[in-house]
């Protein structure tokens, strides 16, 4: 499967590619650091992170000099995040990786273009969204809080997201069928996951995959999406993924 997500890079000063004032996952807060958009691909056998893009504030993409200062092309377009994932992943299909599935964050599920694209290429996706999304499924509005306030309290299931650091992670999961989708073999699902003993921390994921709802599966699917982070970890401690001191954008 694949895994979009992005990390931060803290820095000091405003000259490296890319550098601004931004939210960053790594520290938690804002702050002044560069942001990536990486791609990771996850199997039976082990994870990887595949490709990566600069995401370009408009601060940068509306000053011609200072892209050309870094290396850039004056003309560089700003590009939202979804929008480099969805460059990312174009990449890799043209190089011929397959992925049974797509996952990823609210910052991508919130995409209704991302999505889009995705169906266009007959690509299964699992994008978390967030609780105060609604989107549109053929004629119907849904509200994904809202959603969550209805559900039936005998039908949660409890399963494990798969292991961690200390033990398997147990979640109590239900999902919900939506539609079913124009392609006959596809249908949209929601898939919510709430904490073991906190019901009030929840989270809940937009479908679009196998018109059947195999809930476990959804659920491995969901559980995985995690090795992204644990990549970008490995990479940090590993190989000093984030400990260079170039300010060009080729490095």
């Amino acid at each position: 499967m694949g895994i979009i997500d992005e990390t931060g890079f803290l820095k000091k000063g405003a000259h490296s590619a890319g550098v601004a004032r931004q939210y960053s996952g790594t520290a938690g807060r804002g702050g002044n650091c560069q942001v990536g958009v990486f791609l990771a691909y996850a199997g039976a056998r082990g994870y990887t992170l595949l490709d990566a893009e600069l995401h370009l504030p408009e601060g940068w993409t509306n000053a011609p000099a200072r892209l050309q200062a870094v290396g850039l092309a004056p003309d560089t377009p700003f590009a939202t995040k979804p929008q480099l994932a969805q460059q990312l992943l174009a990449r890799a299909q043209a190089a011929g990786v397959s992925l049974a599935w797509v996952a990823g964050d609210t910052v991508h599920g919130h995409s209704g273009q991302l999505r889009s694209w995705l169906e266009d290429q007959d690509q299964a996706y699992l994008l978390a969204v967030p609780a105060h999304e609604t989107f549109l499924v053929g004629r119907y509005e849904y509200g994904v809080g809202e959603m969550f306030a209805a559900l039936a309290e005998e039908d949660w299931q409890r399963l494990s997201a798969g292991p961690g650091s200390q033990g398997e992670r147990w979640y109590d999961w239900q999902c919900l069928v939506l539609a079913e989708g124009a392609d006959a073999d596809k249908g949209y699902y929601l898939l919510f996951r709430r904490a073991y003993g906190q019901p009030e921390k929840w989270r809940a994921h937009l479908v679009w995959g196998p018109q059947a709802c195999d809930l476990p599966a959804l659920v491995r699917v969901a559980g995985s999406r995690g090795r992204i982070e644990s990549a970008f970890e490995l990479a940090k401690q590993e190989v000093g993924l984030d400990e260079y001191e170039v300010r060009n954008a080729r490095g």
